[in-house]
């Protein structure tokens, strides 16, 4: 595998976690608010070029040091080569979290069964009225989300769902929505937007605290334990 990018110690991805954090090219989404959108196209050159080796090699020398290599993008399920990557991590003992958009149902059950992911975030673009504008998609198929929405619901594997909330995107009729559909959850987090300065759209608006916080009430009698990050 290719990395488009390379966070070598981070604790905000993985609170848990003493982690790094790799980024995938490639998306299947083209999220207007994406903070990530340099990384969107699959054929673009990375932002960063860094080979699986570096990566592999880096890991070695952090053994004892960290305890989790965090996946994100674009969108980690993407890569073929995923899997054979992630046994290679595993067989160094580190933990592996896996951020996806859902898009991929079956190869996140595939690499969950094999044992090759040990915690999951799952992003709820929004309320499944809204997901394709959200997502910047015409004419989406909301199955596959549906799909992993169910995959992580019932089963063992320790998830969360989360929301980036953008006041142009999200309203309290929307996080309603969202809430009944996700009811039964355990950990859900309302996620603030941040302008990156490199977002497909702009002119966007993060909701502020009170905001979000009015949003979170509203969530609560369908999901006790929502949070709110990056507020």
């Amino acid at each position: 595998m290719i990395f488009a990018g390379f966070q070598k110690l981070t604790l905000l991805d993985d609170p848990t976690h003493v982690s790094c954090t790799l980024f995938t090219q490639g998306c299947t989404f083209k999220c207007p608010f994406c903070h990530n959108s340099e990384l969107i196209d699959i054929n673009a050159a990375p932002f960063e070029h860094i080979e699986e080796d570096e990566v592999l090699s880096f890991l070695k020398k952090r053994q004892g040091i960290l305890d989790s290599v965090s996946i994100t993008g674009g969108e980690p399920l993407m890569q073929t080569e995923l899997p054979a990557f992630l046994r290679k991590v595993k067989d160094l003992g580190f933990d592996i979290k896996l951020d996806t958009n859902g898009h991929f149902p079956e190869r996140l059950r595939e690499t969950a069964e094999a044992g090759l992911i040990d915690r999951v975030a799952m992003d709820i673009k929004n309320c499944p009225g809204k997901y394709a504008e959200t997502i910047g998609l015409e004419n989406f198929d909301l199955e596959p989300i549906k799909q992993s929405i169910a995959f992580l619901k019932g089963g063992s594997l320790p998830f969360e769902f989360r929301t980036t909330v953008v006041r142009e995107f999200h309203t309290a009729e929307d996080m309603k929505e969202i809430a009944q559909w996700l009811e039964g959850t355990e950990n859900y987090f309302l996620q603030g937007f941040v302008d990156s300065g490199n977002v497909l759209k702009s002119g966007l608006h993060a909701v502020s605290k009170e905001g979000m916080d009015r949003f979170a009430e509203i969530m609560r009698p369908y999901i006790p334990k929502v949070a709110l990050r990056g507020v």
